[in-house]
C-alpha cells in the first residue's frame, strides 16, 4: 500500500510539472513565437511602404494585402508606448498567431464602413489583453503607408460568439448601409475562456499624412 500510495504521489507531483510547463509555454512560450514574428512583420512593412507606391499618391485607403501579410500598425495611447503591433491581413489560427488580424472583408483604414480587427487576450503576446480597460474617448491610432487615422472609443460590450452582426458594416445594425468610418476589436471573454467575446467599438475622428514614413 505504501508503495502505492508513493507511486501515486510521484505521478501526481510528475503530471504537477508538466501541466506547469504546459501553462508556461501558453503564457511565455507562445508570446516569444508572436514577438519574432511581429519583428519580421515590421522589418517586411517598413521596407514595403519605403517602396515606390502602387497606387496613387492621393490614394485615401491602405493598400489591400494578401493573407497573412503585414496591412497596418495600431497603437493604442491609453496602454502605454510598448503597445504596438503589426495588423496582419486574416483571422485564420495561424494569422491570430502572428499578432492582431484584419477580418478580411470588412472596411479598410479610412474606408467607410466597419474596419474590423480580432487578437488573442491571453496567449500569443496577448495584444489585447487589456482593451477591456478602453473607455469612451481614448485614441486609437492606426497607421498605413500614407496616412495616419485617429479613431475614439465609442463603446463596448460583451456577446456571444455566434454574434456576427457586431462586424457588420454598421455594427449591431446588418441591414443598414454604413455612412461612418468605423473601427472594431474583437476578443474573447472572460480572460482564460472563449464563453464570449468583448467588443470594443470607434469612430475614426481625424487623418493626418505620415511624413518620411513617420507618424507623431
Amino acid at each position: 500500500m505504501r508503495t502505492l500510495i508513493r507511486s501515486l504521489g510521484e505521478l501526481c507531483i510528475t503530471a504537477g510539472a508538466v501541466l506547469l510547463l504546459f501553462v508556461a509555454y501558453e503564457l511565455w512560450g507562445t508570446g516569444a513565437y508572436t514577438q519574432a514574428e511581429q519583428r519580421k512583420l515590421d522589418g517586411e512593412l517598413t521596407r514595403t511602404w519605403a517602396a515606390p507606391q502602387r497606387k496613387p499618391s492621393g490614394a485615401v485607403t491602405a493598400e489591400r494585402v494578401q493573407l497573412g501579410h503585414g496591412l497596418a500598425l495600431i497603437r493604442i495611447p491609453r496602454l502605454g508606448k510598448g503597445f504596438h503591433y503589426v495588423i496582419i491581413e486574416g483571422v485564420s489560427v495561424a494569422d491570430l498567431r502572428k499578432g492582431p488580424g484584419h477580418y478580411p472583408g470588412t472596411a479598410m483604414p479610412g474606408e467607410i464602413g466597419n474596419f474590423v480587427v480580432s487578437g488573442h487576450r491571453t496567449t500569443y503576446l496577448a495584444p489585447f489583453n487589456r482593451i477591456g480597460e478602453l473607455q469612451a474617448g481614448d485614441k486609437i491610432l492606426i497607421d498605413t503607408r500614407t496616412r495616419q487615422y485617429t479613431y475614439k472609443i465609442t463603446g463596448k460590450t460583451v456577446v456571444s460568439p455566434s454574434d456576427v452582426s457586431v462586424v457588420a458594416p454598421v455594427p449591431e445594425h446588418p441591414t443598414k448601409d454604413p455612412t461612418d468610418r468605423l473601427i472594431t476589436l474583437t476578443t474573447c471573454h472572460p480572460k482564460y475562456s472563449a464563453a464570449q467575446r468583448l467588443i470594443v467599438f470607434g469612430r475614426m475622428v481625424g487623418s493626418i499624412p505620415r511624413v518620411n514614413g513617420a507618424s507623431s
